[in-house]
């Protein structure tokens, strides 16, 4: 069986989100890196990311994360609040994002990931 392209947000910064890309490329997974960080999603992509995470904006969002503590901690936003924000401070978001066409996750443990792409064996 032919292995779908994978698409996964990563931040070479993130040791968990170099994991899960050494991971798929070990596995073969055709791996689309999206670096995040540079190339920020728009919001009509971030929409799209998180009806495929099946995820509300905060869901995604990093909270031990040291801007979100400072500027965000305990402040009610709306979701397209959120979306806003996520789009202004790209950091907040969570990572690795591992998308397989119509379903993503976010993957982390590893586990989660092999899991996620082990679904189709099924």
């Amino acid at each position: 069986m032919a292995k779908s392209k994978i698409v996964i947000y990563h931040n070479t910064m993130c040791s968990k989100s170099r994991c899960a890309l050494d991971w798929l490329k070990e596995k073969g997974y055709e791996t689309e890196v999206r670096q995040y960080l540079k190339e920020i999603p728009t919001k009509k992509e971030l929409k799209e990311l998180l009806a495929r995470l099946d995820m509300k904006p905060f869901d995604i969002v990093r909270q031990n994360e040291e801007l979100f503590i400072k500027k965000f901690k305990g402040k009610k936003f709306t979701d397209a609040e959120w979306l806003q924000i996520l789009i202004e401070h790209p950091i907040l978001i969570q990572r690795p994002i591992v998308v397989d066409g119509y379903k993503a996750i976010i993957a982390r443990p590893e586990d989660v990931l092999e899991d996620f792409l082990a679904r189709k064996k099924k």
